[in-house]
């Protein structure tokens, strides 16, 4: 009696295990997210097991029915139309209640677009943030993009090629025009990679129609985010390392080095607050 959770192929049915094939071939039932789907792979390994939906819109309902059938001494594998169950896939739930109801929980390991796609990105694996789908509408997206800016870590995204060309649009808005990698169709036979800056990835997907579910793999922030970011004005911050012995070439340096900024970002900056500080209306004598 255990609640098995089966990753299955994303694509090459060649990736499924042979641990995975063993307990579709012993539990009682298999719970999917489509039942069709998952029968297709199920003939192609000659399972012959009772299925059941398990999806995101019948959750709530079918966990308690599935765990009815732990308590009663059933064993019960979930498995979602491809990959991992749990990752941006029904399963969370149900491990939820049956942990809760002391239940044993098997993860069962297999393939994941997001660890295939990162691993061949050519971008940091060291430390990675996976978050999964971004929110369809705009203002929600870039609101979460915002949020992810800081990371320091290598950033994992799932994205439909519907929405692809916004998403890269937005992310080259907010987070800069950072290094990445595009994995589309996983393990299948048009499997490709798209690896360059957001705005050469954005350009490319300008001119073609995307298809395939992709895995969006984004440079983390590479700056300091630990040194708070000087503020204030840049002519001042100069004059003040100037007064503690730097030259002048160097005190702008260190002064855009402070700011994020190229040592010509400072200087066009601080020409703007000299103009600014030469058409400024003086107040009036009384």
């Amino acid at each position: 009696m255990a609640l098995y959770l089966v990753s299955t192929p994303i694509g090459n049915l060649e990736d499924i295990t042979l641990r995975a094939l063993s307990v579709l071939k012993s539990v009682d039932l298999i719970a999917c997210e489509d039942t069709r789907h998952t029968r297709r792979l199920l003939d192609h390994f000659s399972i012959r097991k009772p299925t059941v939906s398990y999806h995101e819109h019948n959750e709530q309902a079918r966990t308690e029915e599935l765990v009815q059938l732990l308590v009663e001494g059933k064993s019960v594998a979930i498995v979602s139309d491809a990959g991992t169950p749990g990752i941006s896939d029904p399963a969370y739930r149900i491990v939820l209640a049956a942990i809760e109801r002391g239940l044993t929980v098997v993860p069962i390991p297999g393939a994941v677009a997001a660890i295939a796609g990162l691993i061949a990105s050519g971008l940091p694996t060291d430390s990675f943030l996976f978050a999964g789908f971004l929110p369809s509408k705009k203002l929600a997206r870039r609101t979460r993009l915002e949020e992810l800016k800081t990371e320091r870590a290598t950033l994992v995204l799932y994205e439909a090629p519907h929405r692809i060309r916004e998403t890269l649009t937005d992310a080259l808005e907010v987070l800069g025009d950072r290094q990445a990698s595009l994995a589309r169709e996983l393990t299948k036979l048009h499997e490709q990679f798209l690896r360059g800056t957001l705005s050469e990835l954005a350009a490319h997907f300008a001119e073609q129609q995307p298809r395939g579910e992709m895995t969006l793999v984004i440079a983390g922030n590479a700056k300091d985010n630990s040194t708070p970011v000087e503020t204030g004005s840049i002519s001042d911050q100069v004059e003040r390392l100037m007064l503690d012995g730097l030259n002048r070439n160097d005190a702008i340096k260190q002064a855009a080095k402070s700011r994020g900024l190229s040592k010509r970002e400072a200087y066009q900056l601080m020409l703007g607050e000299k103009e600014s500080d030469e058409n400024e209306i003086p107040e009036r004598q009384v």
